[in-house]
C-alpha cells in the first residue's frame, strides 16, 4: 500500500485531480479528506486495513489519529510546511518487522525542490518546530467570558477573573475586552452582575448558541448528493461562477454533472460524468508561510549544503541550477540588497514570512509602499541609498513594530468582532510577527549588489 501525500497544507484540489488520473490508469485509489462524506471516508479507512495493492491520496488529514495500517511507502508531493508534519507522515511507514521508515519526495517545480531540500536538511540537524501557544489570545478571552455568562446566567462584574485563577490572558489586560463587550451590547450589566446581552444573542444565539461554543470557523460549503447518497462537500464558487456548457464537479476522484442546486438548503445534486470535473475549496489560508529556520535552511542549500539523503541525478542538476539562479541572493557573510536594472530593489533576508513582515513594518521609511514580502525577501524603495539604509536600520534596531493586518484578515479571526477594532488588529498582528528572527537579520551585515543583466 502506498500513501500519496498530495498537498502540503490541507487543500484538496490536487488530491482530487491525482485521484482521477490514477483511476483512469486503473489504479485502485482512495481519497480521504474532510470534504468527503462519512461513507466515502469509511471506504478509505477500510482500505487501510484490508486493501493491499492500492494508493491512498491524502491531504494532511492522515497525519494524526488514524491507523493507516500496512503501509509500504509515503510519496510526498513538494514539501510539507513543517518538519513536524514530515515526521508524522514518514512515521506511517516502517512499522512491520524488517522494514524501515521511508519517504519519496516528488518536487513539481524548482521552489518545491528547494523547500524539500531545506526541510530535509533541517530535519537531519535534529530540529523540529517547538510547540508554542498563540500569543495574546484576546478573542478567546471574549469568547470565554460570553460562554461563562451563558453557563452561569449571571456573573459578578468584579468576580469573573476568579474563574480562571489569575491566568495571564484573564488578568488586567482583559478589562478593555470586558468594557467593550458591555458597551457594544454583547453583555448586559446591572446590580453588579454581567449577563448575556442582545448583541450576543443576535450573533451567536442560533441553534442554542452553537457558534459560541465553536472555537474555529470553516468556510461555507455545499453538500453534494447523488440521489440520496452524500458524496461530500464543495466550494460554492464552483456553483456560482459563470461558465459555458454544463457545470461539472470533481469529488471523491470522480467526475459529476450538476443537475440541480438547492440554494436555500445549500445542496447540490449530481449524476456521474465521464470527464471535465473541477475541484476547489476556499479555506482561510493563502500562500504558504515558511518559518525562519526553514527559510535559513533554504539559504544554506543555496550556499552549497546538501541534505544527507539520496538525490536523483535530475534533482542534483536542478539544485545546481537553483544555486546559479539565486547566486545574487545569498552570501555567507550576511544578507544581500539587490538592485535590478528595472528599478526592483529587494533585501534578501531568507528569514521567513513573519520575520520579513516584521522587518517591513519596522523599516517603513525604506520599505516599498505596499511592503510586499515573501519568505525570502523584503521589497525596498527604488530610491534607496546606503545612507538611508543605515539610518532606517538603526531606527528599527531601537524598536521593532508589529506588521500591518488587513480588515479582511481580522474578519477571519473567530470572535474578532467581540473585540475593540484596535485590539483585534493587535491580536492578529502578534501572531504574524517574529521579533527574534527580525532581530537576528538586523544584526547581520548587508551588502549592496547591482544587477545590470536582463
Amino acid at each position: 500500500m502506498i500513501l500519496l501525500s498530495a498537498i502540503s497544507d490541507g487543500s484538496c484540489e490536487r488530491g482530487e485531480e491525482l485521484g482521477e488520473q490514477l483511476r483512469l490508469k486503473g489504479v485502485t485509489t482512495f481519497l480521504p479528506h474532510p470534504s468527503l462524506s462519512v461513507d466515502e471516508r469509511r471506504r478509505a479507512e477500510e482500505a487501510f486495513a484490508d486493501a493491499r495493492d492500492c494508493v491512498i491520496v491524502s491531504t494532511s488529514t492522515l497525519e494524526l489519529g488514524i491507523d493507516v495500517g500496512d503501509l509500504d511507502r509515503v510519496i510526498q508531493l513538494d514539501a510539507p510546511s513543517t518538519v513536524a508534519s514530515f515526521l508524522q507522515r514518514i512515521g506511517r511507514t516502517g512499522r512491520r518487522t524488517g522494514t524501515t521508515r521511508n519517504c519519496l519526495f516528488l518536487a513539481l517545480e524548482p521552489e518545491g525542490l528547494l523547500a524539500s531540500a531545506a526541510l530535509l536538511l533541517q530535519w537531519s540537524r535534529g530540529w523540529v518546530e517547538p510547540v508554542v501557544a498563540p500569543p495574546e489570545p484576546r478573542h478567546l478571552v471574549a469568547q470565554q467570558l460570553l460562554a461563562l455568562c451563558l453557563q452561569e446566567h449571571r456573573v459578578g462584574e468584579n468576580l469573573w477573573q476568579e474563574w480562571w485563577g489569575g491566568m495571564g490572558p484573564f488578568g488586567p489586560g482583559a478589562l478593555p475586552v470586558v468594557r467593550h463587550l458591555v458597551e457594544e451590547g454583547y453583555l448586559d450589566q446591572g446590580g453588579g452582575l454581567l449577563f448575556i446581552g442582545p448583541e450576543a444573542e443576535r450573533r451567536y444565539g442560533h441553534r442554542h448558541f452553537m457558534n459560541l461554543t465553536a472555537m474555529f470557523t470553516t468556510p461555507p460549503e455545499f453538500t453534494v448528493l447523488n440521489g440520496r447518497n452524500e458524496i461530500g462537500r464543495t466550494d460554492p464558487d464552483l456553483l456560482t461562477e459563470e461558465i459555458e456548457g454544463p457545470r461539472k464537479l470533481l469529488l471523491a476522484g470522480r467526475n459529476w454533472l450538476v443537475t440541480y442546486i438547492d440554494w436555500t438548503r445549500k445542496r447540490c445534486f449530481v449524476e456521474p460524468a465521464d470527464e471535465g470535473g473541477r475541484a476547489r475549496w476556499s479555506g482561510f489560508g493563502g500562500e504558504r508561510i515558511r518559518s525562519f529556520a526553514l527559510s535559513r535552511a533554504a539559504r544554506d542549500i543555496l550556499l552549497g549544503q546538501d541534505p544527507p539523503v539520496r538525490l536523483t541525478a535530475r534533482a542534483t542538476a536542478k539544485l545546481a541550477e537553483a544555486r546559479d539562479v539565486h547566486l545574487h541572493a545569498v552570501h555567507p557573510g550576511g544578507t544581500v540588497i539587490s538592485r535590478h536594472s528595472d528599478g526592483d530593489v529587494r533585501w534578501w533576508t531568507w528569514a521567513g514570512h513573519r520575520a520579513n513582515a516584521t522587518l517591513a513594518a519596522s523599516l517603513a521609511s525604506v520599505a516599498a509602499p505596499h511592503r510586499r514580502v515573501s519568505d525570502q525577501w523584503v521589497r525596498l524603495r527604488d530610491d534607496l541609498t546606503p545612507q538611508l539604509w543605515q539610518t532606517a536600520r538603526a531606527d528599527a534596531a531601537a524598536g521593532l513594530c508589529l506588521p500591518d493586518v488587513s480588515s479582511r484578515a481580522v474578519r477571519g479571526l473567530k470572535f474578532g468582532e467581540a473585540l475593540p477594532p484596535r485590539l483585534a488588529e493587535a491580536t492578529l498582528a502578534a501572531r504574524m510577527t517574529d521579533e527574534k528572527g527580525a532581530g537576528t537579520v538586523l544584526a547581520e551585515p548587508a551588502r549592496f549588489l547591482r544587477l545590470d543583466y536582463e
